[in-house]
């Protein structure tokens, strides 16, 4: 029996440090509340397809399914990015030259994370989609591939809106006597939302889609915005207010929660705008 303990404890170990950003449903009411705010100009079926957006932005931690162990290895570093590892560098506009130059710094890539490609990426899938959409508006098929990649895309928005995606210090922190003290926070502000039954009509509030012209640049932005809530998070945390929820946890995952719906609504706006003067394909 002691046996048979000792394993389920450190099962449930390794399930919280594998938390995701947001649990799935938190995830899914952010795309929602998303969708909610696509201006009119956007395609009526992508304005009309908020449930299977809402379903595809869960599929980046479906991807993390234990017995999926390349893809497993390939993503998980795809949620995070932990700004202390850069050491005041910029991070260039590439995942392979961002690998280079933590290399350089004697870090890891897969322990740093790629957040930023993620995002990037996801958002040039979108727009490639949304090309063929102008050019094929018809067809079936490419309306179906701009919902399931709007999805994933909502997926890593939200991830970067969450503040411990941002720090080495994602689950606890070490205190100057080297004690590890707060583990378990990041399962607190994942579960949240959902727990809390945040839905995408209070979510979407005050939220409006916007042009990005820079799309790099504004990541960035916003992963700092985020990482600079990381001390809120160990202080209300601290004063149980994860645990009991107060009018000001409540406050603050929201806002997180809208800024997560903003970023991912104007990366698909501006996603759908580029695509009109997008060269062909090949």
């Amino acid at each position: 029996m002691l046996k048979y303990l000792t394993a389920a404890i450190v099962l449930v170990g390794l399930m919280v440090g594998l938390a995701p950003g947001w649990w799935v449903k938190g995830h899914e009411s952010i795309a929602e509340a998303a969708v909610a705010r696509l201006p009119e100009d956007v395609p009526a079926f992508f304005r009309a397809g908020g449930k299977v957006i809402a379903h595809c932005a869960g599929e980046p931690d479906r991807w993390k399914n234990p017995a999926a162990k390349h893809l497993r290895a390939a993503e998980a570093p795809d949620h995070y990015i932990d700004l202390e590892d850069l050491q005041g560098q910029d991070l260039p506009a590439d995942r392979y030259k961002a690998a280079s130059l933590i290399a350089r710094l004697k870090q890891s890539p897969s322990r740093t994370g790629m957040l930023p490609y993620a995002i990037l990426e996801n958002y040039d899938r979108l727009s490639c989609a949304f090309k063929d959409y102008r050019d094929d508006p018809q067809n079936p098929a490419v309306q179906m591939k701009c919902l399931v990649y709007a999805g994933i895309l909502a997926h890593y928005t939200g991830d970067a809106a969450m503040p411990l995606h941002t720090t080495r210090d994602y689950d606890g922190r070490r205190t100057p006597d080297g004690q590890f003290v707060q583990k378990g926070i990041h399962a607190k502000i994942d579960a949240f939302p959902e727990k809390n039954n945040f839905s995408p009509e209070e979510i979407c509030r005050g939220v409006e889609a916007h042009r990005i012209d820079d799309v790099w640049a504004h990541t960035i932005k916003v992963i700092l915005e985020s990482h600079s809530h990381v001390n809120t998070c160990y202080e209300l945390d601290k004063r149980g207010a994860f645990d009991k929820p107060t009018d000001e946890s409540r406050a603050f995952i929201m806002a997180r929660c809208r800024v997560a719906a903003q970023f991912t609504v104007d990366l698909w706006y501006s996603a759908w705008l580029r695509s009109k003067t997008m060269p062909p394909h090949y």
